[in-house]
């Protein structure tokens, strides 16, 4: 080796020169694992292997490059995140987290997200390497970034299961993350608020008891969207859990603030607002009369009427909920004029299975409660709609289910005659029998109706119904049957025109006298006169 060649500076360019090596690997790295499509190459190439030493190399950029790079393999695949673990690698960069600078702590948080976003075994996996401890603490930093990582990462931990949530609160999570979630920086209150929706919806309580509710309904003051709807969403995690937090809710001033945001201009956000309703009303007859009471119908109405943004399905729960708690509550949904759209969603061919079963569900609530309820229902024609799709073959089993459900829950106080009259013909046998339950009640009190049964051929299809003795649809028959004259009855049975012309021809004629050999008595008398005459 020549004296030039071990000279301090050409010593020195070597070890830049690796240095320079690793960083633009890991750099390279970082930018391949972006696409999901490279991380089956990167992993059969060994690359795992390669990024652990780089994790705590002398250099900051190849440490942070490192991490970035491995937490981007582990976003998009499982089994990636789960060598990481295994490998040792969480370990490493935990125990250099508080050692490096802040770009490194943001990385690390990274990598905690990336890992435990994928279930709940893996998240499980980070938080027994004592990974959540840190994580709470980085909630603290000056650094904006690092909070934000770090309330992603805690939400990704405590959305997978009740145990994983009361280890993050156990952990004094909520508090910071309430302060944070205070904080100006926009992203910081959009990342704080989508954790809070993840722990509310396992940890609900946690959530009101560490006051959150007044600072999520003074964030809805905000003009962010996506603040917005999470805002709407963590307060509605909070009270679709019980009556008592739903009632929470309100107490901290969320409905006027919801209904407000039924008609906002983000369709994320009025389907927020609708699900938030919609775990309002479902719980009591008093928050569901509030809901009514401060105006909630017309605006839940209006979304029924909207093609797109996935604000009908909730909206239609909010309203069925309403209905179903009294009867006085769905005539009030009936005045709002909500049956209209609701018909219209059964009828519209492009409607997907979610908005087809909440429409039923939400008539069925509507018309099961009396006959003048059931009445909006059916001058709406909604029950031959409801029954095309149940006997539909392409309908699927919960749309099936549900119209059948709502057909059975409007016939059993159906007394409108000209809505039962096309299902008696039309009907399969289970939902037959309500229609003639319905009949064998209004028949016997209505000479009308029974004359227009016998003359619309409704009588002759009763008579041709199969039956099996002991049935209710059997008992309904009879019923429906001792409403006519006997005579009636047997003139619509099948084969009865058979056994007339049976009869016929079985019939002996008796030919008056007039017809015979012997003439009268009163035409003799008139022949003898005439004889005497001449």
């Amino acid at each position: 080796m020549s004296h030039s060649m071990s000279s301090p500076r050409n010593i020195q360019l070597v070890f830049e020169t690796y240095q320079k090596a690793r960083l633009v690997f890991v750099q390279t790295m970082a930018e391949l694992a972006t696409r999901p499509t490279n991380v089956k190459c990167l992993e059969s190439s060994g690359v795992i292997e390669l990024l652990r030493p780089l994790l705590s190399d002398a250099c900051s950029t190849v440490r942070q490059c490192a991490v970035v790079a491995a937490a981007r393999l582990a976003e998009h695949d499982g089994g990636v995140a789960r060598q990481l673990l295994d490998g040792g690698m969480v370990t490493i960069t935990l125990k250099n987290l508080s050692k490096y600078n802040v770009y490194y702590k943001r990385s690390v948080l990274y990598l905690m997200r990336t890992i435990s976003k994928h279930n709940e075994e893996l998240a499980s996996a980070v938080v027994r390497l004592g990974a959540l401890e840190h994580i709470v603490s980085c909630l603290e930093d000056f650094d904006t970034q690092v909070k934000e990582n770090a309330a992603w990462a805690l939400g990704y931990i405590g959305k997978h299961s009740e145990h994983l949530s009361g280890l993050v609160v156990d952990g004094g999570a909520l508090p910071l993350l309430i302060l944070a979630f205070q904080e100006p920086e926009m992203t910081l209150k959009q990342v704080c608020a989508g954790a809070l929706v993840d722990l509310a919806q396992h940890k609900p309580e946690a959530v009101v008891d560490a006051g959150a509710i007044c600072h999520l309904v003074r964030a809805l003051e905000n003009q962010d969207p996506k603040l917005k709807r999470s805002t709407l969403c963590a307060l509605g995690a909070v009270s679709g859990a019980r009556a008592e937090l739903a009632e929470a809710v309100v107490a901290g001033g969320a409905l006027p603030a919801a209904l407000l945001h039924l008609g906002h201009g983000s369709a994320p956000v009025r389907r927020a607002a609708a699900l938030l309703l919609r775990d309002l009303v479902k719980h009591s007859t008093d928050l569901a009369q509030l809901v009514v009471n401060t105006g909630g119908c017309g605006p839940l109405v209006e979304l029924l009427k909207e093609s797109s943004g996935g604000a009908r399905v909730p909206a239609c729960m909010a309203l069925g909920f309403v209905a179903g708690q009294s009867d006085q509550l769905a005539m009030a949904i009936i005045e709002s004029k909500a049956i209209p759209p609701l018909v219209d969603i059964l009828q519209n061919r492009e409607a997907d299975d979610a908005e087809l079963c909440a429409a039923a569900w939400t008539l069925g609530h509507i018309g099961k409660h009396s006959p003048q309820h059931s009445l909006a229902i059916s001058v709406a024609n909604a029950l031959p709609r409801l029954l095309q799709l149940y006997t539909n073959p392409k309908s699927s089993g919960e749309v099936r289910a549900r119209t059948l459900c709502a057909l059975k829950q409007s016939l059993q106080c159906c007394l409108h005659r000209p809505a039962l009259e096309p299902l008696l013909h039309a009907a399969p046998s289970c939902i037959l029998k309500y229609v003639l339950a319905q009949y064998a009640k209004i028949l016997p009190n209505d000479a009308i109706a029974r004359r227009l049964f016998v003359s619309t051929g409704a009588l002759k299809r009763v008579q041709e119904i199969d039956t099996v003795p002991g049935t209710s649809l059997k008992e309904y028959i009879n019923i429906i049957n001792s409403c006519f004259p006997e005579e009636i009855v047997r003139y619509y049975t099948p084969g009865y025109s058979e056994l007339l012309l049976d009869r016929v021809e079985a019939f002996i004629p008796q030919i008056p006298e007039l017809f015979t050999d012997k003439v009268p008595s009163d035409c003799q008398s008139e022949i003898t006169t005439e004889n005497d005459t001449h």
